[in-house]
């Protein structure tokens, strides 16, 4: 079976260097999608790291989902605009289906779908990858990772709470030292909003173009509203309203709650025009930004107690947030937070000559089985080539085993950063490399 899979990988490998490398198309990725290489997958790593971290430290447990849904399932649940940019096809099956848009959607089927099996408030942390047909720019791609963290089965404000702490302490392992949490209220923005809709503008539209206030002035969003048929008055009228509202109670115990879990009160901010245009908020809304980052928000989620019920399954509040994942690996890229140049194997162990391979693989299993990272030269080679190899990978420690060593019963462990090396026993190498 394995073998066979092989050989079809190599013959679709073979047909594609054919088609493509041979009729002189250079190869690329689409747009908007990319590759991550050794060096940038080890720091994307880093950042999931110390993310899930902070997760499993507030109690929350992982989730997977597929990537593919029935279409059905995500048109509908993120408003017109948002439908705009799903990935739905037909498949071989003539099933309509679409790619994962975000994480909430699916785990909201999951949740209807596995009510029995799971534990009251469940809380999960998902990181997958999502997909959506935006105009690629900077920050912005058409696939990208999701980070998600939600608390199902409670309305109580401590949820709430407890998402906002965790946000902001999973930012703060990474190393962040400047984090500004906005929030807001669902509940403030329909009061202020809902007497303005009319029938071609509903609330939720009016929301959504109110959302844009981060990115576009308070000119340019009343005259988007006007377009969408709001007299020039309303839409004046609508922001006015919003710009001058005041917090609600149960924001401000939710804000309480947050600073009493750790964050400190000049990082979360009552923030009246911050709309989040998601239409299933219900409730706390609240978006993550770091001051020295200019490419948008890294972090946005809320309360959203209606969603699962309209999903056919029970009716489960729920409250959560979906990291930008990619944002937040830019922004740390930028402020030297990621490891640079951080080799994953620990030894490379050469091949000195055909009599000693045998050898070499054995201390190479050795190696591995007491924990340590090794890479094995893939050939017979001059030591000069092999060091290299190492050197180029950043590899620390070199291992050389030729007859002299053999007879000795010894081997040669040279220390890549410094040059020196010596004979020691495979315990020495052992020992010296674990500490």
């Amino acid at each position: 079976m394995g073998i066979l899979y092989y050989v079809n990988f190599y013959q679709l490998a073979s047909r594609w260097y054919t088609t493509h490398i041979m009729n002189n198309q250079t190869p690329q990725t689409l747009k908007g999608f990319r590759d991550f290489l050794p060096d940038q997958k080890r720091q994307r790593d880093f950042i999931v790291q110390k993310m899930v971290e902070v997760f499993e430290r507030f109690g929350f447990e992982p989730l997977e989902t597929p990537t593919l849904e029935y279409a059905s399932l995500l048109t509908g649940k993120y408003g017109k605009e948002a439908d705009k940019l799903l990935y739905t096809f037909t498949d071989r099956g003539e099933r309509q289906v679409g790619l994962r848009y975000d994480q909430t959607v699916p785990t909201a089927r999951v949740l209807a779908q596995y009510q029995n099996q799971l534990s009251k408030f469940f809380r999960r942390y998902q990181i997958q990858n999502v997909f959506r047909a935006d105009k690629p720019q900077k920050g912005r791609f058409r696939e990208f990772i999701q980070s998600d963290i939600d608390i199902f089965g409670s309305t109580s404000s401590l949820a709430d709470a407890e998402i906002l702490a965790c946000t902001y302490f999973a930012l703060k392992n990474i190393g962040f030292e400047q984090i500004n949490i906005l929030i807001n209220d669902r509940q403030i923005l329909l009061k202020a909003l809902q007497p303005l809709a009319i029938n071609a503008v509903d609330v939720m539209s009016i929301i959504q173009s109110i959302d844009k206030l981060d990115k576009q002035t308070p000119d340019q969003v009343i005259q988007e509203l006007a377009a969408k048929g709001l007299t020039q008055s309303n839409a004046q009228q609508a922001l006015q309203s919003i710009q001058t509202a005041q917090i609600t109670d149960s924001l401000k115990q939710i804000q309480s709650q947050a600073q009493s879990l750790g964050i400190p009160p000049k990082e979360i901010v009552f923030t009246p025009t911050l709309a989040r245009g998601l239409d299933y908020y219900t409730g706390m809304i609240f978006e993550v930004q770091i001051p020295d980052y200019s490419a948008g928000s890294c972090a946005g989620g809320g309360r959203y107690d209606q969603l699962i019920k309209a999903l056919g399954g029970p009716d489960t509040p729920a409250v959560g947030v979906a990291f930008g994942f990619d944002r937040v690996v830019e922004a740390a890229d930028q402020l030297s937070l990621l490891p640079v140049g951080q080799a994953t194997t620990q030894v490379l162990v050469t091949i000195f000559d055909d009599e000693s391979q045998v050898e070499s693989l054995k201390v190479a299993s050795q190696l591995r089985q007491a924990g340590i990272r090794v890479e094995v030269y893939p050939a017979v080679d001059k030591l000069a080539r092999q060091f290299k190899l190492a050197d180029q990978k950043q590899i620390p420690f070199a291992l050389v085993i030729g007859q002299t060593e053999i007879e000795k019963g010894l081997v040669t462990l040279k220390d890549m950063r410094t040059r020196t090396q010596s004979e020691v026993t495979i315990a020495s190498v052992i020992s010296q490399i674990r500490l």
